[in-house]
């Protein structure tokens, strides 16, 4: 008898060396992503909850110590072997501890299986109020409600719970996005704004976007007239968006951009969310032609005026196609030097002042009032270095009644069409072919 009780002890202590040696291959043989166990994926690192305490979840916490008993427990009424028979606490964290570069629009989270959360703190190292979280119905996760800051430190405090009701307490770290890849944008037109109906949006973003495709999404368009709408890429850091025709007379047009946490591509960020709405006015297009050397004014479609004009000499030949008035200037100062010419060039001449100036293009094609010299070749021939020249009555009537955004259609002039960063020459590409990454 005393025999085959010294057998049964031996059997034992065999077992649990056994069970000792091979907890540590475990641990030296294996990383935390390699457990045989069930782990949870939420983009944080799973560790594991038994015995009163968290280590890897390859690597139980009685690996390398006394087995405890549970054998007075509820839970264990059967004689035997001391073994744990709470489920290890399988948790998942993220931002995972130690994490640089977190974009501040992913939530954190703290997620446990067979076990639950509590007791969250989430705050800025340096001082700050908690960012507030939500736990689910079950207690076994916390989600943040808020973004984080861009450039902060943050520190997670909280409790983990499992079955048996033990408990332990975790803090980890991790950092956001810095400013140096911080990334906005602006658009035009701005914010409140009224402007013509042959405007098209801008957005320039302050970084390079390489994920075209994800800011396209992350920006909505919506016009009150339900116009669709297209957009083209003239580089990696402007688009421009615009509809088939021009934006119906008096609709409403809003941007939405909601570029917090879009990732441009390059390690950039968007760092915020901005909404832009401007009205368009009635749809105003002036038609110029150079074989009447005239101006026919339309309102919503209707002729509502008809003026001479003096275009560009054949040494400036004045741009054809469409182009959108830029901005105006009652009195704006001219210098030929800002086209490359000086002193003894053909064409050359001095600094003056032009009234009623309506700019075109940015290298310095205008409607505006002729100079007085010039008067007498008004609707006759032309004089000019590419401008529209008008008459004083008419030219203080353009200034008066259109604005920027309305559309200047110039014809039969021979010259190429505006280019489309040359002002807003958007109009001059077709439909079919505007739409460009």
């Amino acid at each position: 008898m005393d025999k085959q009780l010294g057998d049964t002890m031996d059997q034992r202590m065999s077992v649990r060396n056994a069970g000792r040696a091979a907890g540590r291959s475990r641990r030296s043989g294996r990383g935390p992503g390699k457990s045989t166990g069930k782990m949870l994926a939420v983009g944080g690192i799973c560790l594991a909850v038994a015995a009163g305490g968290i280590g890897a979840a390859t690597a139980p916490v009685w690996a390398d110590s006394a087995l405890p008993s549970e054998s007075s427990a509820p839970m264990r009424n059967i004689v035997g072997l001391a073994a744990p028979v709470v489920k290890a606490v399988e948790l998942g964290v993220t931002p995972i501890d130690g994490a640089k570069g977190v974009n501040p629009a992913a939530l954190p989270s703290v997620k446990a299986v067979n076990g639950v959360v509590k007791d969250v703190q989430l705050r800025p190292i340096a001082g700050g109020d908690s960012v507030p979280g939500t736990r689910s119905a079950d207690g076994s996760t916390w989600t943040a409600e808020d973004p984080l800051e861009f450039d902060t430190s943050y520190r997670y405090s909280f409790t983990i719970v499992d079955r048996a009701g033990r408990e332990t307490k975790k803090t980890q770290s991790f950092s956001t996005v810095a400013r140096a890849n911080e990334a906005d944008a602006a658009v035009y037109p701005l914010n409140g704004s009224t402007v013509g109906a042959g405007q098209p949006i801008e957005i320039v973003f302050s970084e390079p976007v390489l994920n075209k495709a994800a800011l396209e999404k992350a920006v909505a368009v919506t016009a009150s007239s339900g116009q669709p709408v297209a957009w083209r890429w003239y580089s990696d850091r402007r688009v421009r968006i615009r509809p088939e025709t021009f934006w119906a007379a008096n609709s409403q047009i809003t941007v939405d951009l909601r570029l917090f946490g879009v990732d441009f591509g390059n390690k950039m960020v968007g760092n915020s969310d901005v909404m832009v709405s401007y009205t368009v006015g009635p749809q105003r297009v002036a038609v110029v032609d150079d074989v009447t050397k005239t101006m026919k004014v339309y309102f919503d479609g209707q002729l509502v005026r008809t003026a001479p004009v003096t275009l560009g000499s054949a040494d400036w030949l004045s741009p054809a196609g469409y182009a959108v008035v830029m901005e105006q200037e009652r009195h704006s100062k001219f210098d030929a030097g800002s086209i490359g010419l000086k002193p003894g060039d053909k064409g050359y001449y001095p600094p003056l002042t032009v009234e009623y100036a309506n700019r075109l293009t940015t290298s310095g094609v205008y409607v505006h009032q002729a100079l007085e010299s010039a008067w007498g070749a008004v609707g006759v021939y032309n004089v000019s270095h590419g401008c529209v020249g008008l008459l004083p009555a008419d030219a203080e009537w353009f200034f008066k009644n259109m604005k920027t955004g309305d559309v200047v259609q110039t014809l039969n002039t021979g010259a190429p069409p505006v280019e489309p960063l040359e002002g807003f020459g958007d109009w001059n590409i077709p439909w079919a072919q505007y739409a460009k990454r």
